[in-house]
């Protein structure tokens, strides 16, 4: 992508945050079970509810997502953690919890941090002490 928007960036971000979820969660080296693999009969299914089906991301996905993962190191680390639980679809009331911001403020963050990824990624050049309503403009006028 040439030219990136704080939308664009947002929609990468929660595509690497779903990636993060779909991926197989780490086992500890050095335990496994002896016992055998349990295998359930039909009489066994009935009257079960259904599992969703876990599907592994393909490597290009995980390369995409390790790629945004190095995004947010611009970021000061309130709003890149601001950023990283709004990807993985947190609610603003755990990330207002979290970080001790009250919404609105979490939120100016939230869209601060999206604008500042913009600009880096257009290698847009812009005055890292100017406030953050300007750098939000500055970023939605590209």
């Amino acid at each position: 992508m040439t030219h990136w928007t704080p939308a664009d960036v947002e929609a990468r971000l929660s595509e690497a945050g779903m990636i993060l979820r779909r991926l197989p969660e780490p086992r500890r080296n050095g335990y496994f079970s002896t016992w055998p693999e349990i295998v359930h009969g039909f009489a066994d299914k009935v009257g079960q509810e259904s599992k969703p089906m876990r599907v592994s991301p393909s490597p290009r996905d995980i390369a995409r997502m390790e790629e945004t993962l190095t995004w947010t190191n611009c970021l000061e680390p309130i709003d890149g953690k601001i950023v990283w639980m709004k990807a993985h679809d947190e609610r603003w009331k755990n990330i207002c919890w979290h970080v001790g911001l009250c919404h609105a403020a979490a939120h100016q963050h939230w869209r601060y941090g999206l604008s500042l990824i913009a600009l880096t990624l257009n290698k847009q050049p812009f005055n890292r002490k100017l406030p953050i309503l300007e750098v939000i403009k500055l970023a939605r006028s590209l």
